[in-house]
């Protein structure tokens, strides 16, 4: 079985632990080019480890990673680095924003890494900020917003930039039941008009709705009617990202 040659983002045989204790075995995942991709399952299951192996954030144990062509699992830090910052996104369950910075600044903040200039930067940053209804905040600081008004501006963080994929975390936990919709409203309809691949992973079956296609964790392992077969053996990189290189597991749904 090879996996679907209009995967952006695949994965096969992913291991990982925490302080010894496993925390992925065995995954096998692939995410089309504009596909919104859910990940569910119990706290505690692996969703965040995923998350974090498939963005770079976190090098598996053992396994594969690939974006584009490009191995992830064997890039040096600074390549790493370099890739979330320019052709990533990342929604956590905790807006994380930069004190010092204004709004607009932190929201624009992987433009003004990247080298984009401050007007173009604030432009951009301001649309996605006008978008999630916190545009008015723009000149204000982290600090005298609302929770819910910072995680809004961190979405606009992951996504003033144009990724190619974002990475959501528990995006909504932080907001309330009406701020939830709209904010996965915006985020999903930002993601199919401008045709960037989204990985949600959430524990709320209302994310989960929203998605084309699901993928279930439970206790670190993938199930499920159309999970993939076991690996059952090392992997080793394939420079060349061959089909070859991508056999032994179905990647898609």
């Amino acid at each position: 079985m090879v996996a679907a040659p209009e995967d952006l983002l695949w994965a096969r045989g992913l291991h990982h632990e925490h302080e010894g204790s496993p925390a992925l075995l065995d995954v096998c995942v692939g995410v089309r080019e504009g596909e919104i991709l859910s990940v569910t399952g119990p706290r505690g299951c692996g969703k965040s480890t995923l998350l974090g192996c498939l963005s770079g954030r976190l090098v598996p144990a053992r396994g594969e990673v690939w974006f584009d062509g490009v191995p992830l699992h064997t890039l040096p830090v600074s390549a790493r680095e370099r890739l979330r910052r320019d052709r990533f996104g990342w929604i956590g369950s905790e807006p994380q924003l930069l004190p010092e910075l204004t709004v607009w600044e932190n929201a624009a903040l992987p433009l003004l890494l990247s080298g984009t200039g401050r007007r173009e930067a604030r432009r951009r940053a301001c649309e996605w900020l006008e978008r999630l209804d916190v545009g008015d905040r723009a000149r204000s600081r982290p600090g005298a917003l609302l929770q819910s008004q910072r995680q809004r501006v961190a979405i606009a963080r992951a996504l003033a930039h144009s990724p190619a994929v974002v990475f959501a975390d528990e995006p909504t936990a932080p907001l309330h039941q009406a701020d939830r919709a709209q904010v996965l409203r915006t985020l999903t309809t930002a993601a199919r008009s401008h045709r960037i691949t989204v990985v949600l992973a959430s524990h709320d079956a209302q994310v989960a709705r929203v998605a084309d296609r699901a993928v279930t964790l439970v206790d670190g392992r993938r199930v499920g009617a159309d999970a993939p077969p076991p690996t059952d053996m090392p992997v080793k990189p394939d420079p060349g990202g061959s089909p070859e290189g991508r056999a032994a597991c179905s990647l898609s749904a």
